[in-house]
């Protein structure tokens, strides 16, 4: 699956809200990009600082700390750290809890590629795992200056999941108006069986989008995240590993503009008492 001439360079950011399973479905997506042959970056862009620990088997060095600690400057081989399958991988890390800014972690790590010319570099995919449900303007940075073009949101049928996802719809709408930012749809994660692909459609269907695909609840996933890799490395000839190969092929797709319209808050209100009805349906 190589990326097609007219896209020599795919950039595309997966947001949700934290705990949604998004670093799950971007570690898996490299992998399954790398191992067909695709020159994948991944960069996390959550302050934890575990979008790559899948990849890697363990946490890394992220750009704020290696610049905190070497006051002479860093070098590309300080940040960048070759994963599973191949795939090169970059933690923008964030600030000690309360103290400064999280969102400022990612436009500085930002300013540090574009010094070490990283983004000169003939990559055919870069993946962007961005933290979704902190109301922050260094979070919009990926698709707001123009280093992600596609944005795919992992939400599950959870009310908070869903406030978040149309949180990010609405930065969306606001980068829309400067740039082509592309919503390519939305990635239902079951992070449990209970999780509704009704709601998950409906809100799709309300805010103009798509659901591009399930991620079914699967142990096989869970055993890979305990052990510090994907489940294209552990599990490889898994049903879930096929799973997320077909979902980069979907992905990698040219996805046509469509304007973002996110629910307003008495529109939100609305679909939460829809979903109640789901929940009290399933009695």
């Amino acid at each position: 699956m190589k990326v097609p001439e007219k896209q020599r360079c795919l950039k595309i950011a997966f947001y949700g809200k934290g705990g949604i399973g998004k670093s799950t479905v971007a570690a898996n997506i490299s992998a399954a990009l790398a191992l067909q042959g695709v020159k994948t970056l991944h960069i996390g862009c959550d302050p934890k600082a575990d979008s790559t620990r899948c990849l890697l088997g363990r946490k890394i060095p992220t750009v704020l700390q290696q610049l905190q600690a070497k006051q002479l400057g860093i070098t590309r081989r300080d940040i960048v750290f070759s994963g599973f399958g191949g795939v090169e991988c970059i933690e923008a890390g964030g600030p000690e809890a309360g103290i400064g800014c999280a969102g400022r972690g990612i436009i500085t790590m930002m300013e540090e590629l574009q010094y070490l010319e990283i983004w000169g570099e003939a990559w055919e995919t870069v993946i962007y795992d961005v933290l979704g449900d902190v109301v922050c303007g260094g979070f919009s940075v990926p698709m707001r200056e123009g280093y992600a073009d596609t944005i795919y949101i992992v939400t599950s049928s959870e009310f908070m999941s869903v406030y978040a996802a149309n949180n990010i719809m609405k930065a969306i709408s606001r980068s829309q108006e400067t740039r082509p930012v592309i919503l390519g749809g939305l990635i239902h994660n079951c992070r449990n069986p209970e999780s509704s692909r009704t709601a998950v459609e409906q809100f799709a269907m309300l805010t103009g989008t798509r659901v591009v695909a399930d991620v079914p609840f699967s142990r096989e996933i869970a055993f890979s995240e305990l052990e510090g890799k994907t489940v294209l490395e552990k599990f490889p000839d898994s049903k879930a590993a096929c799973y997320f190969k077909d979902l980069a092929v979907v992905i990698t797709e040219h996805q046509g503009y469509r304007p973002v319209k996110a629910l307003e808050d008495d529109e939100l209100e609305k679909f939460s008492h829809y979903m109640l009805k789901l929940e009290l349906g399933k009695g």
